[in-house]
């Protein structure tokens, strides 16, 4: 029985370990390299360096010995506050996720049939998610004996592209896919 629990605690230990091995550089006594290319906190190359005078010299820094280019031959270090590169880093991220702006993809559904009143609805609809930046996908679905007269959703698609003209274009024009007619709309870039 403590076999067993001792094992399954070394192996979650060792995942964990793989996991935020993955997610984070080698730090210090982390570091695996007999011999590194040593940067000093300035910027100045001080060349090859064993592993130990590395360590020293960032021990007499009261700073972090990273490993940056842990591929190169022989990897790279550099001496820096780790925690507050880390911490700089996440605001990059946070700022850039600020930035990024996700695009989504309505979908208006109409049928062949459809009224006037009802048209002009959608219509409103998709201005409002053009204007928005989003996407637009246009779906007519054919039931029963409506599929052979795809001519009148073909006149609706179109009839809607030509509407939205001057806030959008025609990414994909219309195409029958199984029973349904399918046209997408993108936004125009301002």
């Amino acid at each position: 029985m403590w076999a067993c629990a001792r094992t399954f605690f070394i192996r979650n230990l060792l995942r964990r370990w793989q996991v935020i091995s993955k997610e984070q550089q080698q730090v210090n006594e982390a570091i695996r390299a007999r011999e590194v290319r040593l940067i000093d906190a300035q910027g100045n190359q001080l060349g090859i360096k064993p592993l130990r005078e590395a360590l020293r010299l960032a021990q007499e820094a009261e700073l972090d010995l990273v490993n940056v280019a842990p591929q190169a031959k022989p990897p790279v270090c550099r001496i820096m506050d780790y925690g507050k590169y880390r911490y700089e880093q996440s605001k990059r991220e946070k700022e850039a996720r600020k930035k990024q702006k996700t695009i989504q993809v309505k979908e208006i559904r109409f049928s062949p049939s459809i009224e006037e009143h009802d048209v002009q609805t959608k219509l409103r609809n998709v201005k409002k998610f053009l204007k928005k930046g989003d996407k637009v996908k246009l779906s007519i679905r054919f039931r029963g004996r409506e599929i052979t007269h795809q001519e009148l959703g073909r006149s609706i698609l179109d009839r809607m592209a030509e509407e939205v003209k001057d806030l959008g274009e025609v990414e994909r024009k219309p195409k029958l896919e199984g029973r349904h007619m399918i046209m997408i709309l993108s936004p125009k870039q301002q």
